[in-house]
Order: structure tokens, then sequence, then C-alpha cells
């Protein structure tokens, strides 16, 4: 669904220290795919036509894995060779657009890091942005506890006047609960000018993107705002307390979306499905199991209970019970298990029952 004139940018080069990882943090995986790749789906969904990703921190290793795993979408890179904040990194990609003289074209700007951000959110976003005419719009939210997030500030007559990052709250007013997500949509042809007035005004000395809503506000354009309308949307990745915090949100929106196409989880809570995986109807799941990578359940097909399957092709029919396997094929109406190993390249015939405590026999080499 392409809304106008839109593109995007992909703030993907932060160094991620709060990881404590070799991993650059854009790549650390999710429910079976990188977190950045989430934003990269949502952005080929909603149409927008050209996507520009800014790599800094480990540019290859991030080029590589979004070219290998990336959605159907328009990828252009570009590299922030010296990490300097937001507001910088924005400014590496903007560049690649060149002079735009466009007052319709529009660019959602994104940090690599928030990959619950759904399509249906950024089609809000955008809407609101061309339906007020703002220079930006603000992805925001209401909080009763906005401790991590930026503050949205408001001057005279409700007017949105900045975003102030909460390490420098200190000096602006304070109980503010109205937040930014840090996702925003400009107008491509303010952007750039904006951001070569933002300079370093907060507690870290670097440039942040959320200094040009002061720079556009000052300069007398309207700024608006779109409030999200399920908090975690918002949820980004910091360090690995978040990263768990936002799989646990990944991995229910999975579970919820195979229980309402027909799949049984019989405890959903203990049930843990990569977003790669396919199930067909009438299968039953039971607790313990993990389906993971290129995983394919055939229809009417019994899983589990403590079961874990990576990259393996289950039959319509089958019954696979406390088994664990990798890159193996269960034929259509075979019995697995329970407590069978099945190891790559392995292969169940159709109406097979294993027995229990099988392995694969020796394979010639």
């Amino acid at each position: 669904m392409a809304i106008g004139s839109l593109s995007a940018i992909v703030l993907a080069g932060g160094d991620g220290t709060r990881m404590k990882s070799n991993r650059p943090k854009p790549i650390h995986v999710l429910c079976g795919k990188a977190m950045v790749l989430y934003e990269l789906d949502a952005l080929h969904e909603i149409g927008v036509r050209r996507t520009v990703v800014v790599v800094g921190t480990g540019a290859e290793r991030v080029t590589k894995k979004l070219q290998e795993d990336g959605p159907d979408l328009s990828l252009e890179f570009v590299e922030q060779r010296f990490i300097r904040g937001t507001g910088d990194a924005a400014s590496v990609g903007v560049a690649a657009f060149g002079y735009v003289d466009d007052d319709d074209a529009a660019v959602l700007v994104l940090p690599g890091d928030t990959p619950l951000v759904r399509a249906a959110t950024l089609i809000g976003l955008v809407a609101e942005h061309r339906g007020s005419g703002a220079a930006v719009t603000i992805l925001s939210a209401e909080l009763d506890d906005p401790s991590g997030y930026s503050r949205i500030i408001r001057g005279k007559a409700d007017r949105i006047v900045a975003v102030i990052d909460e390490a420098d709250v200190v000096d602006e007013p304070i109980g503010r609960t109205e937040v930014s997500a840090g996702i925003y949509c400009f107008r491509l042809n303010l952007l750039a000018p904006a951001l070569r007035r933002v300079t370093p005004r907060n507690t870290r000395g670097v440039h942040l993107l959320s200094d040009v809503v002061r720079v556009l506000a000052d300069a007398g354009h309207p700024v608006s705002t779109h409030r999200v309308s399920d908090i975690t949307d918002t949820y980004g990745v910091n360090d690995r307390v978040q990263l768990a915090r936002v799989e646990a949100e990944l991995r229910r929106r999975t579970n919820h979306r195979w229980l309402e196409r027909g799949v049984t989880l019989v405890d959903p809570a203990h049930t843990y499905i990569d977003t790669t995986v396919y199930i067909g109807a009438d299968v039953t799941v039971f607790p313990g199991t993990m389906l993971q990578g290129r995983t394919v359940i055939g229809e009417g097909a019994d899983i589990g209970p403590n079961t874990r399957l990576v990259d393996c092709a289950v039959g319509a029919g089958a019954r696979v019970e406390e088994t664990v396997g990798h890159d193996a094929e269960i034929g259509p109406g075979a019995v697995v298990g329970p407590f069978a190993v099945l190891q790559p390249g392995d292969a169940i015939a159709p109406g097979l029952e294993t027995g229990a405590f099988y392995t694969s026999p020796t394979r010639e080499t």
C-alpha cells in the first residue's frame, strides 16, 4: 500500500555498546530474524519506494545480512564513518537523496532497533503527516511512566516546540508524559537544511535527530504527532533485557496469529515459534515445543510436547513427540519419538513409526 511519494531512512549504524556483544545491534536475532529486518518488512508492506540504510559499526556484516535476507525492497547502503549521534546518521542518509524539489515528498526516519513497529502504525503516521501539512510528524505516546523516552515539549496554544532527550529533561519543565517513539515522518526537502542547523545542545555532546523538531518549530513550521494505539510498537532495544522484552512480545504476536489461522497451541505461553516458520491448519502444538528456522508443518500434524525442530519439514498428519531434529524430513502420517534425535539429512518415510529413543542409522560416507 503506497502512500504518495514516500521514502525511508533506517538508522542501523549504532555500536550497541550496552548489548555487550561483537554482533552489530541491528542484526541481533529475534524469533529467527535479524531485528532490523522486521522494520524493512513493514516498509515493504506499505509500499516505500526507496529505502536508505545507514550502516556504521560492523557495516559489512549488516549490509551482507540485509542483502541476503531482506524483503524485495530497493535498499541503498551508506556508511556513517564516525558515530556522532542520530542527527549525524540522518544527515548521512538524507545526503543520498540529493536535491529534492518536491513539497509532497515524505521520508520516514526510523532507528534500526524498533522491530515491533507495525505497517499499520507507519501508515497512520504518514496519513497524519499528509493530512496535517506538517514539516515533521512524530510517532508519540502518552505514558504514566515516561522513563527511557524523549519528551515532547509544547508551548503556547499547545504548539509543539521541541523534543528533549531524557538525559536533558532536568533543564525543561518536569512532569511531561507525552513521549516521542523516535520515529518521524519529514517533508524530505526540509530535512537536510534543518539537519545542517542542528548543534550538540545535549549532555552527551552528539547530534540528535530529535533536535530537528526544535529547528523546524523555531523556523515557524508546523509540527504534528500521531499517537500510537499500542505502546509495544515503540519498544526499542538497547540491551539484553530490552531484547528479551521485545522477543516476548513478538512471540506473543506470532502465536496469536497462528491461533487465528486455525492452529491449536495448547499452552501459548510455553510455545516458541519463529516468524520464519510455516504451520498448516488443524495442527496441534503441545507445550515446551520450539519450531525454528525454515520449519514447515503440514496440516493436521501433532507436534510435542518438549520438541525442538530446526529447518525441518513435517508431513500432514504426522506425530512428533519429545524429539530434537535439525534439517530433517518427516513424511506424512509418520510417528516419531518419544526421545528421538534426527540429524541433518534424515528422512522418515511416510507412515513409519520410529519407536522410542530413535536415532538415525549410520550413513555411509
